[in-house]
């Protein structure tokens, strides 16, 4: 899977309040979608099964997916919700009035035109409770019609693009809390600390990190791994020789003085390092590049 063609993109995000009794029958839309019941009831149909819809509900729906809402006859549902792709598709010319569209007819539905399911499976239906407030103020930043960007929206467009990336990036870590399938939150946030003390030449001690974020050490080696694919000392070898590779290519230094500039303990060192990661020496490393 190509996780760099991944970069989220919202192109509709809105509240929508039903009307008493209100339906919205056999929808099939052609993005992902996020929707949060904010006040009032109703249901949904989903996959054969059918939800009391009731504020805190959180519903996500892969593109595609036929799906019913039923707003209730005295107390009708309200909707903060969004529509959008894990990365942009062009439906322009298909679409030219709406940006995320909804089919209603099966037969009409175009196939080739559905965004991407995220690759790993995340639950359809969801319960956030007392902090539906939080997840609502934060979705109401990302607020943007439901039309094609151009010249007069780019700047909003960039501002609701910005605020979803931090809603998504929730919206993930909520809804993989319990898989394996992202990284650990504590690691994530010691690899910025990690990396800003290689550059700068400090002793790194594992020991305090696992003490830090209170897990044994074997556990955080495993934690690491598990986050990054590497064991911390190969992770923070990699890092320094991403780095050198850099300076190798583009600046006037030597190679003594790049191995000083990450704090490797002698030339040889680093040479050896250099060579165990990049498969050649520094100095054939540079007359390869150049």
């Amino acid at each position: 899977m190509d996780f760099s063609k991944f970069h989220p993109y919202v192109y509709y995000a809105t509240k929508y309040p039903f009307y008493r009794g209100q339906s919205s029958l056999n929808r099939y839309v052609y993005s992902s979608s996020i929707t949060f019941i904010t006040e009032g009831k109703g249901f949904l149909r989903l996959r054969d099964a059918e939800y009391a819809a009731s504020p805190g509900m959180m519903v996500y729906m892969e593109p595609g997916q036929a799906h019913d809402w039923i707003a209730d006859a005295d107390e009708p549902m309200t909707h903060v919700c969004c529509y959008f792709d894990w990365y942009y598709v062009d439906r322009t010319e298909a679409f030219r009035d709406e940006a995320a569209p909804i089919c209603y007819e099966r037969d009409l539905l175009r196939e080739d035109l559905l965004g991407e399911s995220f690759p790993y499976p995340l639950p359809e239906i969801s319960y956030v409770g007392a902090s539906l407030l939080s997840w609502t103020d934060l979705l109401q930043r990302c607020f943007i019609s439901n039309e094609h960007t151009n010249e007069r929206t780019f700047l909003r467009s960039m501002s609701a693009q910005s605020h979803f990336s931090e809603f998504i990036h929730q919206f993930l870590a909520f809804s993989l809390q319990d898989s394996s399938y992202i990284p650990d939150p504590r690691i994530s946030k010691l690899l910025e600390r990690m990396e800003a003390e290689l550059l700068n030449g400090d002793d790194i001690e594992l020991e305090r990190y696992s003490d830090e974020i209170g897990v044994s050490r074997g556990y955080f080696f495993e934690l690491f791994k598990r986050t990054t694919g590497l064991s911390p000392i190969q992770y923070m070898n990699q890092f320094r020789i991403s780095r050198a590779k850099e300076d190798l290519r583009s600046s006037n230094l030597s190679i003594m003085q790049i191995a000083d500039k990450y704090h490797f303990s002698s030339v040889h060192y680093f040479s050896r390092t250099f060579r165990k990661y990049a498969g050649k020496s520094p100095q054939m490393f540079r007359e390869s590049e150049h």
